[in-house]
């Protein structure tokens, strides 16, 4: 995905993982280094937006590991993984935004029809295509991630319901379940033959 959506997705990344590492959702900090942390992966792109303010490191790295190289394969998310798992000198804090920023990258690319090399260094991508790169169907895909993102982040998400309510619309609940019936009643005993009043008939005399 292009640079701007990467921001976005990271932005709303961490919006939803913060509650989950105790941190408030909305923090400047938290939401720069989960920015900082979604453009990382593309590192290994000299024309990146990252690649162009990390030179001459990013050559270095297109150079030996290539595009979509190690910076977005299986030993990525391991090193994400540790640096959660063992810390890296770096406080938690700081890691933990980074990460997450990091990881939601990951996940944007694998949308896209050029996939991950999630087993680099052996050939082969793994991708599942929904949103290519640059299409008009990717700040459409961007747009409804970071709605819900920010939504999730408020802290009293306002009722939609009372909000429709205000304009004269109304959601009607279903319709009520119709009553069970009432049980069928036993069935009644058979009727007794009055053996007395049936007779057997006499004889003429």
């Amino acid at each position: 995905m292009m640079a701007g959506s990467h921001v976005a997705l990271g932005a709303a990344a961490w919006m939803l993982a913060a509650p989950h590492f105790g941190q408030d959702a909305l923090r400047p900090l938290g939401l720069g280094l989960a920015v900082a942390g979604a453009l990382l992966p593309d590192v290994d792109h000299p024309k990146s937006w990252a690649g162009r303010r990390l030179r001459p490191v990013s050559t270095v790295v297109a150079a030996v590991f290539g595009h979509r190289g190690v910076t977005h394969s299986l030993l990525a998310l391991v090193g994400c993984w540790a640096a959660l798992r063992y810390g890296t000198g770096v406080p938690r804090a700081w890691a933990a935004p980074v990460v997450v920023g990091y990881l939601s990258h990951l996940l944007a690319d694998l949308l896209t029809p050029g996939g991950l090399r999630l087993a680099w260094p052996l050939r082969g991508t793994w991708a599942l295509p929904l949103c290519r790169s640059g299409s008009p169907f990717e700040p459409l895909v961007v747009a409804l991630v970071l709605s819900v993102a920010a939504w999730s982040a408020l802290p009293d998400p306002p009722d939609p319901r009372a909000a429709l309510q205000r304009v004269g619309l109304r959601l009607e609940r279903g319709a009520e379940p119709l009553p069970r019936p009432p049980p069928a009643p036993p069935p009644a005993p058979p009727a007794r033959q009055n053996w007395a009043a049936q007779r057997a008939p006499g004889r003429g005399g």
